[in-house]
């Protein structure tokens, strides 16, 4: 009877302080608010608020912090290490309702937006002024810029232009205790004091609220040129990525396919098919971009010759913008396909470009070892690949049984050994932290833990993530 007299006191509290619409306690919205698109995992929080500024977020947050009530920030959902799931119940922080482009400052190449503005929306208001901002995950339809700062997102044109964090300059947060901070400046250079801007980039929600971003711009690449070369051999496939940075080649995407990967793929995208032959095990999709047409065509041509003698069969040209957006659109809905093949475990390897071909041999050998059958794709240009574990016939009790969670580390002790870590932008989340001790001695960890205790002592926000309870045992 007390946790129920203790829900309805914060509940009040909240009511108090938010629109009445604005806290939601109905089984459909809750239930809407209680997974992300991490396998089939689901967690229901006992409310969600929806707050429109960052003074709403903070009142949220200080009435929690009085409650010491969980408190999981809610983006888009379309996480795949957990992170978004309520996993302690309480309360579903969504970002939905701030969505708005504050500013876009063409004279200073940067802009202010909020956490809830959707990526590919944000891309597409910079390209009408000519600006460009390159961090462009798969999912940049549906996830918003606040979660792709919580995981450091990355997407392909990662292999040229580096992740999200290469473009944030400040932040507006809101911290455990209810305050709101900037953590820097809107400026390029800045060696004022900590980067708290980086400490909080990468977070996963567990440090504070993001309520404002201030981005870096670029000039937007006027010309590109889209390949897709298939290869006969997988591991060959990922040779050649190391090979064409060798040949003084920067591509804007590197992306590679499996042959499952990309058949799965076209029986779920309408108008988009891709001839394989019978022998072609996987794909490689390759971009040039820049501003100068002569010399981005150029470098695609001499891109193409570089994979055809590296064992390339009928290397495919984008002849149009609607042939390159289709190449592009088969390789964003991998992972949706994937999904809906099969439910599945997303492993978000990476390791040095050059490794790639070690990697994979790997992923296939402990797959046979442990029972697992894998399809992988993912961003080659920076040794990022999702290796896909798929449910398929196994049994439940097989899928969440201890050898495929033995499985899963013996890959991840392979990852290291090959130079690498356990997620490239995926981020930890819920599903990964028992491999921490993979990535981390225990000095890091506890390093990380004693930030976490500082900044939110009392452990409301997002817990049940990166390892970061331990902190509180």
């Amino acid at each position: 009877m007390k946790d129920a007299e203790d829900t309805e006191k914060w509940l009040d509290a909240l009511r108090s302080v938010l629109p009445v619409e604005a806290v939601k306690v109905d089984h459909e919205t809750r239930a809407a608010h209680d997974h992300d698109e991490t396998e089939d995992l689901h967690f229901l929080p006992q409310a969600v608020v929806f707050p429109a500024t960052p003074e709403e977020v903070a009142a949220v947050i200080k009435i929690a912090a009085h409650f010491g009530v969980p408190v999981t920030p809610v983006a888009a959902q379309t996480g795949l290490s957990g992170g978004a799931l309520p996993v302690k119940g309480g309360i579903a922080l969504s970002t939905q309702k701030l969505n708005r482009i504050l500013d876009i400052d063409v004279a200073n190449f940067q802009a202010t937006v909020e956490p809830g503005v959707i990526n590919q929306v944000f891309h597409e208001a910079c390209k009408e002024q000519g600006m460009f901002y390159p961090p462009d995950p798969s999912s940049w339809g549906t996830s918003t810029l606040g979660g792709n700062v919580a995981y450091n997102a990355g997407g392909p044109k990662a292999v040229k232009y580096g992740v999200t964090s290469a473009y944030v300059l400040n932040l507006e947060v809101v911290l455990p205790n209810g305050e709101i901070v900037w953590t820097g400046a809107n400026v390029l250079k800045n060696s004022t004091g900590y980067n708290l801007t980086q400490l909080f980039v990468g977070s996963e929600g567990t440090l504070g609220v993001v309520t404002k971003i201030v981005v870096r711009l670029l000039p937007y690449p006027r010309h590109s040129y889209t390949l897709l070369a298939p290869f006969e051999s997988a591991e060959r496939a990922c040779a050649v990525v190391s090979k064409i940075f060798m040949a003084g080649i920067v591509p804007s995407g590197l992306e590679f396919m499996e042959r499952d990967a990309l058949d799965w793929t076209m029986r779920y995208v309408d108008g988009v098919s891709i001839p394989t032959g019978p022998n072609i095990a996987a794909h490689l999709l390759l971009e040039v971009d820049g501003t100068d047409e002569e010399t981005v065509l150029r470098e695609a041509e001499k891109l193409a010759e570089l994979v055809e003698a590296e064992g390339a069969t009928e290397v495919l040209f984008a002849q149009s913008a609607s042939e390159r957006d289709a190449l592009w659109k088969l390789r964003r809905r991998v992972g949706e396909a994937v999904k809906k093949h099969s439910i599945y475990k997303e492993e978000d390897t990476v390791v040095p470009r050059a490794a790639l071909p070690q990697l994979l041999a790997a992923v296939k050998r402990i797959g046979a070892e442990y029972g697992f059958k894998s399809v992988c794709y993912g961003h080659a240009g920076d040794g990022n690949l999702h290796v896909n574990i798929v449910k398929g016939d196994l049994t439940d009790e097989a899928w969440n049984g201890p050898l495929l969670k033995e499985g899963i580390r013996a890959l991840f002790a392979e990852v290291r050994t090959l130079g690498g870590t356990i997620s490239g932008e995926h981020g930890i989340g819920y599903v990964q932290q028992e491999y921490l001790d993979l990535a981390f001695s225990n000095a890091a960890l506890e390093a990380q833990r004693a930030i976490k205790r500082a900044l939110d002592p009392k452990n409301i926000l997002n817990p049940g993530k990166m390892g970061m309870d331990k902190a509180y045992e």
